[in-house]
C-alpha cells in the first residue's frame, strides 16, 4: 500500500507542479539531492527529491534533510525513477517541517 501511495504521489507531484523528469536536477553526486516537493497523503507524507537512480541513489538509502546547516528530518528512499525519487519521513525534528529547497544529504556512519 505504501509503495502504491508513494508511486502515485511521485507522479502527482510531478504532474501538479508542472515538473518533467528532464527538468529535475540530475546530480551525478550521490552525496546530496534537492527536495523538490512534499506531498501529504492519507497514509504518509511523501518527500520528492530531484535526483534518482541515474545519480546513484538506491531504494533504502537514508538521508538527512538539512536547512541552513541544521538537520530537520531523516528520510528513507522508497521509490526511484531515473531523475526523481520518493521518500518517507523517518524522523522529524520538533517544530520543523520539510520544504521544497531543503537539501537531502546521504546519512553515513561515523566511525
Amino acid at each position: 500500500m505504501i509503495r502504491l501511495v508513494t508511486t502515485l504521489a511521485l507522479f502527482a507531484v510531478v504532474s501538479t507542479t508542472g515538473l518533467h523528469a528532464a527538468e529535475l536536477v540530475a546530480s551525478r553526486s550521490v552525496e546530496a539531492a534537492p527536495v523538490v516537493a512534499v506531498q501529504a497523503t492519507r497514509v504518509a507524507d511523501v518527500v520528492l527529491l530531484g535526483a534518482g537512480f541515474e545519480a546513484g541513489l538506491r531504494q533504502g538509502m537514508v538521508f538527512s534533510v538539512v536547512r541552513d546547516g541544521i538537520e530537520v528530518a531523516e528520510i528513507v528512499l522508497v521509490d526511484l525513477r531515473p531523475r526523481a525519487s520518493a521518500s518517507l519521513i523517518l524522523q522529524l525534528a520538533p517544530g520543523q517541517s520539510i520544504r521544497a529547497g531543503d537539501t537531502a544529504t546521504v546519512k553515513t556512519l561515523k566511525v
